[in-house]
């Protein structure tokens, strides 16, 4: 009997408890939270941190042929002469090492730590897309939020307007010509509203792409990013930190590099090897095992005289690549001037725009509360209230967008620049370090003492 009462009791406690849960206020996500969610879960991030460690490796594999290659050979050989047949197996140990080179390695480590810069900056330039993604993302579910709720103004108010002229009609104060045409606006009205809902889900699904969440409640965007003092400004910090130039520069280098390569596979290398394994023989004629231990030492150096045009083309083929790095950095930085200077353009037209959209909102306010009146008193049509009525409404609908678009703008300013990373924004979070992994590779490790802190460097980066 006790434990029914106690039963009962916790009932009505714990659907107290749950209603007041329900009732908790639901925390306005801020486009900084939009950013993080997004910069923890991107798959392309993820996609070229492991492009970048591949890089990281390759800097290893280069430093690698510098090192000793130690291996051992089995063989088992079977020789027949004129009815003597003799076994041979043997069982060998051996090391091969290049002493010189006159360059190439050098050359080879140098290219790969140049292309894990370029990498990089190319991760940089991903980070930033990702961000910029996130920023149009939540401006627009913002703007379709805010485009869904001035369709339903214009629908209840139109909705009045439709129900006016009805009672009006039916005193005889208007025809039904003017009734056809509120209920004409009414259906245009309610087709409005349908279409931006359709775009508020389209924006909901895009939001959830680029953070991998719905989004529930926004808040107002902050306040608009500091700018450069000018134009000019933007532009030499844009030349100086934007990812795109420092990957091409890092490419340009890793070019001029390659050449330098491609002359030294013309010198000549020196190699050194040792060996030291075990064999026996065996021949029918002596019907006994031969063991013997062999041991050998040798130091070779060679070099290519012709190679059928196969280096010269090669020595050829590097400083194509090498121009074509160079132009491709000019390029990039041309590139990278006209897009600071749209998304400056762009700046100074949102604001324009929203200077004279308020101006407009205004001017067709007045206008539709005259015409109102006026139609009250028999001299304005239903028509001409409807028209005043659309046109405050395209103002109003103008406007959301051109704040969107300076928002936008602002960021795509920052993005242009090199300055969109969690980092420069400050956004508090842990940012993926680019040079653990390298640090740990380095030295082309093998051991498994090496092997754990790679292990433990990958989990400290979120990759196992």
């Amino acid at each position: 009997m006790l434990r029914k009462m106690l039963k009962d009791l916790r009932r009505p406690v714990l659907a107290a408890v749950l209603a007041g849960a329900s009732a908790l206020p639901v925390t306005a996500q801020t486009l900084a939270d939009t950013m993080v969610d997004a910069y923890r879960h991107s798959a392309l991030l993820d996609q070229n941190r492991a492009v970048l460690r591949a890089a990281d490796e390759d800097t290893a594999a280069a430093l690698a042929q510098l090192r000793p290659v130690i291996q051992w050979v089995a063989e088992h050989t079977y020789n027949y002469n004129s009815g003597l047949d003799t076994r041979t197996t043997s069982i060998a140990l051996q090391a091969q090492i290049t002493l010189y080179d006159w360059g190439r390695n050098a050359f080879a480590i140098d290219i790969a730590k140049e292309t894990v810069l370029a990498t990089r900056a190319a991760l940089v330039g991903v980070e930033q897309d990702v961000l910029l993604g996130a920023v149009s993302a939540y401006l627009d579910v913002r703007s379709a939020v805010e485009q869904v709720d001035l369709q339903s103004n214009s629908v209840r108010v139109i909705g009045q307007e439709q129900q006016a002229a009805t009672d009006r009609f039916e005193v005889g104060e208007i025809t039904q010509t003017d009734v056809a045409q509120a209920d004409a606006a009414l259906a245009s009205a309610r087709a409005s509203l349908s279409s931006a809902e359709g775009d508020l889900e389209i924006a909901r699904e895009a939001y959830h792409t680029a953070t991998g969440k719905y989004p529930v409640k926004l808040s107002a965007p902050p306040p608009l990013p500091k700018l450069p003092a000018n134009l000019g400004a933007a532009r030499d910090i844009a030349q100086r930190t934007h990812p795109l130039i420092v990957q091409a520069q890092r490419q340009a280098t890793a070019s001029e590099l390659g050449v330098g390569a491609a002359e030294a596979e013309r010198n000549p290398e020196l190699t050194g090897s040792v060996g030291i394994g075990r064999q026996r023989s065996n021949a029918n004629s002596l019907l006994r095992d031969e063991y013997d231990t062999v041991g050998s030492a040798s130091v070779q150096m060679s070099q290519t005289i012709y190679s059928g045009g196969r280096l010269p083309a090669a020595h050829r083929k590097a400083m194509a690549q090498r121009d074509s790095a160079r132009a491709s950095l000019l390029n990039t930085s041309r590139q990278v001037n006209a897009a600071v200077a749209n998304a400056w353009a762009s700046i100074d037209v949102a604001r324009a725009q929203i200077r004279s959209i308020d101006e407009q909102i205004l001017a067709a306010q007045k206008a539709y509360d005259g015409v109102r009146e006026e139609a009250t008193l028999g001299a304005r049509t239903t028509l001409d209230v409807l028209d005043a009525e659309q046109s405050l409404l395209e103002a109003r609908a103008n406007k959301i967008t051109a704040e969107a678009n300076l928002q936008l703008a602002h960021y795509q300013l920052l993005s242009a620049m090199g300055l969109l990373t969690v980092e420069n924004l400050k956004l508090g979070i842990p940012t993926y370090d680019p040079s653990a992994y390298y640090n740990s590779v380095q030295d082309a490790p093998f051991t498994s003492r090496q092997g754990k802190s790679l292990d433990r460097v990958l989990r400290a980066i979120g990759q196992n």
